[in-house]
């Protein structure tokens, strides 16, 4: 006899390096308002591209992550593109970024900044 296990798919992975770093940034500008928005647009050496932006207003049909009381925007057209990704914030030799892991993409280009599915 089998046993069939569910399990709730993971929406996005918000992690506690990028929330502590958002905390670090609104500190900077003075606004508790301000809340990290990432987003899918067309273009890149890949097809898409990855963009971050600091954004006060939250739509309607937002999705809404939360870490450590640091908010993650995503916009109902970039979600289908990041569903199962990752948003962290690395540190390293080529400098400090917040970064996508998507496990939706089938190809990504040399900065990571790029994609396609």
């Amino acid at each position: 006899m089998s046993v069939v296990q569910t399990a709730e798919p993971a929406v996005m992975l918000f992690t506690e390096n990028a929330a502590n770093k958002v905390h670090t940034l609104i500190s900077e500008e003075g606004n508790d308002k301000l809340k990290l928005r990432v987003f899918v647009t067309g273009g890149g050496c890949s097809g898409f591209q990855y963009g971050f932006t600091f954004d006060e207003d939250v739509q309607e049909d937002d999705t809404i992550i939360e870490n450590k009381g640091a908010s993650l925007l995503v916009d109902p057209l970039s979600y289908q593109y990041l569903v199962g990704a990752k948003i962290d914030y690395q540190e390293g030799l080529e400098g400090s970024r917040f970064v996508v892991e998507n496990p939706m993409a089938s190809t990504t280009c040399g900065c990571g900044a790029s994609f396609s599915i």
